[in-house]
C-alpha cells in the first residue's frame, strides 16, 4: 500500500486516501531565530508571519519540525485569518502565500489555493512546489499535466523537502509523469525515509519485501516498516502485520498483526479494518468473532474497498456474524466485481450458475468468470474449462475447455489437474465439478 505524503489524495489502487501524517509536537512559539537560521525561505518573517507558520507551515519544512502540523490538525478558519494577514503584512513573503494555501486547501478552497501556490512556487517554496507538483500530476481540481508536476516535485525534492522526495519516488514508481524507473524511486523513497517521512519509510520497505528497484531483504523491508509504524502511519502499521501474518522473513505472529492493524483500523484506514476483520473471521490472533469481522468488513465495504465488499458478501451468503442475505450478497459482490476484484468475479459467477439465491444466469456466469480468468486468476480459468465443458452459455467446446484447464493446471490448481487426467483418460463429460468453487 503505497502512497503520496502530501496534502491532496494520490488515485492509486491503494489507495484512495488523504495520507495523514501525525503531529510531531506541540505548537510553540519561540524559535524564530532558529527557523530563520535553518530555512532563509522565511528569514527577516515578521509576527504576522510567524503567526501564520505556527498554524499551517508542514512539520517537514526546514525550521518547521517542532512548529509545523500535519494538514488534518490545521485549525482552517485561524490559520486563514492568520495568514491573510500575513499576506497583507508581507505581500512578497513566498513562504506566508504557501500557507495560506495550505490552509485554504485544507478548507476545500482548492481554486484560491491553487493561485497562491503558484506564485510561491515561481518564487521557490518547496511546500508549494511539492502539493502543485502532486496537484497536476492527479489532475482533480486542475488540468493535468504530470511533466510539468514531475519537474515542480524535482525542484523541492532537490532542496530537501521529504514529502516532495517521496512523491518523485511515487512518479518514478508508477511512470507517472516520467518514465516508470524502480531504482530512481527506490533512491527518492529512501532519502524521504532519512528525512523522517513515515509514508517514504512504508514506501522503501515495500521496495525491500518486493525486491523492486533494490535487492529483496525482508530484514531491511521490516526495520523501514517499524519505523514508520513506530510514527503510527497507517501504511507502515499494515505493512508490518501483513509480514507478521504470514511470516515474511520473521515468525508468524499473529496477535502482534492483529494490534497493528488496529492501530490502523483506529484511524479509520481501509486496509488495517479489512485486515483486521479477517483475523476476527479466521480467529488467527484473536478470538473467532463474525459479528466484529462483518463490522470491520462493513466500515472498509463502505468506503468503497472492493475486497471488503467480496468478504462482507461471503459473510452474507454463508449467514456468518450476519443474518443471511443472498441479495445483499449479491449486491456486494457487484460493487467488488465491478471495481475488478477478481476473488468477486469468481463468486458472482457461480451464484449466477448455480442460481443460489438469483435466477440460474450462464451468460452472466460466463461473463464475470470470464473476467477474471483473462486477468490469470487459476479457480475463473478452471470454471471456464467447466463452462466450456459442458456447453453452458456457450457452446460445448472440449479444446477450449482443455486449454482453460491446462492455463489452471499450469498455476497448480488441483482441481484442473484432475480435469485434464479425467478428459484424457476417458474423453467423457464424467462428473461436472470441474471448477465450481468458491474463491477467498
Amino acid at each position: 500500500m503505497k502512497g503520496r505524503i502530501m496534502e491532496i489524495k494520490r488515485c492509486f489502487l491503494k489507495l484512495a486516501d488523504l495520507y495523514k501524517q501525525p503531529r510531531r509536537s506541540r505548537i510553540i512559539s519561540a524559535l524564530l531565530v532558529a527557523v530563520m537560521i535553518a530555512n532563509p525561505q522565511a528569514a527577516f518573517a515578521g509576527a504576522k508571519v510567524d503567526a501564520c507558520a505556527a498554524q499551517a507551515a508542514n512539520p517537514f519544512e526546514k525550521g518547521f519540525a517542532d512548529i509545523g502540523r500535519s494538514i488534518e490538525k490545521i485549525n482552517t478558519s485561524r490559520a486563514i485569518a492568520l495568514c491573510r494577514a500575513a499576506v497583507a503584512a508581507e505581500p512578497d513573503s513566498a513562504a506566508a502565500k504557501a500557507w495560506l494555501g495550505r490552509a485554504l486547501w485544507a478548507a476545500g478552497n482548492a481554486p484560491e489555493a491553487l493561485a497562491l501556490f503558484e506564485e510561491a512556487a515561481a518564487a521557490g517554496n518547496y511546500l508549494a512546489q511539492s502539493i502543485l507538483g502532486d496537484a497536476l500530476i492527479i489532475g482533480e481540481v486542475i488540468d493535468p499535466d504530470p511533466e510539468r508536476g514531475v519537474s515542480l516535485l524535482r525542484l523541492a525534492a532537490n532542496g530537501g523537502f521529504g514529502p516532495a522526495q517521496n512523491s518523485l519516488g511515487l512518479s518514478y514508481d508508477f511512470g507517472d509523469g516520467v518514465e516508470q524507473n524502480r531504482t530512481e524511486a527506490a533512491r527518492w523513497y529512501r532519502r524521504a525515509a532519512f528525512n523522517g517521512v513515515p509514508r517514504a519509510q512504508s514506501n522503501i520497505g515495500l521496495m525491500y519485501q518486493d525486491g523492486l528497484g533494490v535487492d529483496q531483504d525482508y530484514v531491511a523491508a521490516f526495520a523501514w516498516f517499524e519505523r514508520a509504524a513506530a510514527q503510527n502511519d497507517a501504511s507502515g502499521l499494515v505493512n508490518l502485520g501483513k509480514m507478521l501474518q504470514d511470516g515474511m522473513g520473521v515468525p508468524v505472529d499473529n496477535a502482534r498483526a492483529a494490534r497493528l492493524y488496529k492501530r490502523a483500523a483506529d484511524q479509520g484506514d481501509v486496509y488495517g479494518l479489512n485486515n483486521l476483520g479477517f483475523l476476527y473471521e479466521s480467529g488467527r490472533g484473536v478470538d473467532q468473532d463474525y459479528e466484529k469481522a462483518a463490522a470491520l468488513y462493513l466500515q472498509a465495504a463502505d468506503q468503497g474497498m472492493a475486497l471488503a465488499q467480496h468478504n462482507l458478501a461471503l459473510l452474507y451468503e454463508t449467514g456468518r456474524g450476519v443474518e443471511k442475505d443472498i441479495n445483499r450478497a449479491v449486491e456486494l459482490y457487484k460493487q467488488a466485481a465491478e471495481a475488478g476484484e477478481v476473488r468477486a468475479q469468481i463468486n458472482l459467477g457461480l451464484l449466477y450458475m448455480n442460481g443460489d439465491g438469483v435466477e440460474k444466469d450462464y451468460k452472466q456466469a460466463l461473463r464475470w468468470t470470464r473476467l477474471a480468468a483473462e486477468a490469470g486468476h487459476p479457480v475463473a480459468q478452471n470454471n471456464m474449462g467447466y463452462l466450456y465443458e459442458n456447453g453452458f452459455g456457450v457452446p460445448a467446446d472440449i479444446d477450449k475447455a482443455i486449454n482453460w484447464f491446462k492455463l489452471s493446471a499450469a498455476q497448480g490448481y488441483d482441481l484442473a489437474i484432475k480435469a485434464l487426467e479425467r478428459i484424457n483418460a476417458s474423453q467423457s463429460q464424467g462428473s461436472n465439478n470441474g471448477g465450481k468453487v468458491k474463491s477467498k
